[in-house]
């Protein structure tokens, strides 16, 4: 029977080890941390469990595909829980927006905020339709592995303006500022720029009017335990809180032997990874593994998160799940997270509120949040987090408290923070970038690391640094792409 081994346990390292061991071949995942689910981590504080992200589950088929494989249903491991709205948009002078799956009631928030944009909506919306048909549907389990598969799908590409940023597309539908901002600001979910990521990413608006946005009852980390239940009982082995020292590269070229801190070492027909891509070229023993970390590291990164988790007395039944509180700056926010140098003082957040979905996430009278900010990674702003992380966790909710949730100071309960130097020490994330590679054109399909490397034939990437980039369906959609040739490789 083949063998594969795959490195680290994200939404893509697991949905690709499920279809591998799916096929027929003994699978086993290696993951560093103590427990599954990468950056979709979590902590129980208090009796309150706090995920540590990705907290928007788009696209369920491409997650109950993974069980359809061996004829199993996902509901047996995992209940899905509607969100709506999807999120509540926000802006300081108090203007609200409600971005949910009902025509009506998006025509008759637009109208309010220009009658004009009602028609330029719908038009986005066919053109988000168009992207989402030609960019996710026929492309995103494609593997980009030469060039001619990139000017197979130019015509597409250029046929929607592909070269052009999400922000100004979206400015090409509507006139009204903050409909373009609630139009393009999706890309950051991703760890792309709106100014400045590629139109195609405008199916993510496509992707969740279809699919919906859910989220998973006991929060993320119960589908990672559902995914991690589903693959063991098909016989896979999860081995943890041993982080891979060395990925050993044998004298035909081919990658072979996984080790580990421990000393735990095993030889395998294929090797995979979702770690980090920078440091998985640093693990190899091998010139092609020298020469590949240093090329990746002169290309463009995502930025980092800082998020603050905290808990309160009490509910707040009038906060939804959801809620994106945009702030007195659009451009130059965005100019200050990916290019500046210190923290922005007057942060767009993201607030999410998992009780408003599930009550059983904080204990009875409780609740459960956190706020996120996207800020500079290590190498834009190399500040010392120690210093700086109490008082910008003191900032944001102080923001929070102003802007949703009034009395906030005097409920708080548990509070802790986590910060770009967590992305790089606990995650071993380069320069702490939450997101890997900074979705641009030019950082794309063929452009972004591949699902198999090109010298080293049975080394192989999942996750959000190969095609087709960031978030859950994405991250899936990569371990469709890189089990087919895992698969047709080894004979399966």
């Amino acid at each position: 029977m083949s063998r594969a081994c795959v490195i680290g346990s994200g939404f893509g390292g697991l949905a690709l080890a499920i279809r591998l061991q799916s096929a027929g071949v003994e699978t086993t995942i290696v993951e560093a941390r103590d427990k599954p689910g990468g950056r979709a981590y979590f902590w129980e504080k208090d009796g309150h469990v706090f995920d540590a992200g990705p907290t928007v589950i788009t696209d369920p088929a491409c997650l109950k595909e993974l069980w359809s494989l061996s004829g199993a249903d996902m509901a047996a491991d995992v209940e899905l829980m509607p969100v709506s709205p999807f999120y509540r948009l926000s802006w300081p002078d108090g203007t609200t927006f409600d971005y949910l799956d009902d025509d009506a009631r998006l025509a008759e928030q637009i109208a309010a905020l220009d009658p004009a944009d009602v028609e330029g909506y719908r038009r986005f919306l066919r053109y988000s339709a168009g992207v989402y048909a030609e960019g996710y549907e026929k492309l995103g389990a494609v593997p980009f592995l030469d060039f001619r598969a990139m000017l197979k799908a130019a015509p597409q590409l250029a046929r929607y303006q592909a070269w052009r940023s999400v922000y100004s597309i979206v400015s090409g539908f509507v006139r009204n500022e903050k409909l373009r901002q609630a139009l393009s600001f999706h890309t950051l979910l991703v760890g792309g720029n709106p100014l400045t990521t590629s139109a195609i990413y405008a199916l993510i608006h496509k992707l969740e009017r279809d699919g919906g946005v859910w989220f998973a009852r006991g929060g993320t980390n119960a589908l990672v335990r559902g995914m991690v239940r589903h693959f063991e009982r098909l016989g896979g082995r999860l081995r943890l809180g041993d982080p891979v020292t060395a990925i050993g590269v044998d004298e035909a070229g081919r990658a072979r032997d996984v080790a580990t801190r421990s000393g735990w070492s095993e030889r395998f027909d294929a090797v995979a990874s979702n770690a980090d891509v920078v440091r998985t070229y640093d693990m190899l023993g091998h010139s092609r593994g020298r020469q590949a970390a240093a090329r990746l590291r002169r290309k463009r990164f995502s930025p980092s998160l800082f998020v603050v988790h905290f808990s309160t007395s009490g509910s707040w039944p009038e906060v939804p799940h959801h809620s994106i509180l945009f702030g007195p700056r659009y451009q130059g926010l965005l100019g200050d997270i990916y290019r500046g140098k210190s923290l922005a003082a007057d942060p767009s957040l993201y607030l999410h509120h998992p009780t408003a979905t599930d009550p059983g996430t904080a204990p009875a009278g409780k609740t459960t949040f956190y706020a996120l900010a996207p800020v500079p990674h290590l190498g834009r702003a190399p500040l010392d987090w120690e210093r700086e992380g109490p008082a910008y966790a003191q900032h944001i909710l102080r923001m929070v408290e102003q802007r949703m949730l009034p009395g906030l100071s005097q409920r708080l309960e548990t509070v802790f923070h986590y910060g770009p130097q967590q992305f790089e020490t606990d995650l071993n994330s380069h320069l702490g970038s939450a997101f890997s590679l900074e979705p641009r054109l030019t950082q794309s399909a063929w452009f972004r690391v591949h699902n198999r490397d090109a010298k080293i034939p049975n080394l192989y990437f999942v996750g959000a640094g190969t095609h087709p980039g960031a978030g859950i369906p994405g991250v899936v959609g990569s371990a469709k792409a890189t089990a087919g040739l895992m698969l047709q490789a080894l004979g399966r």
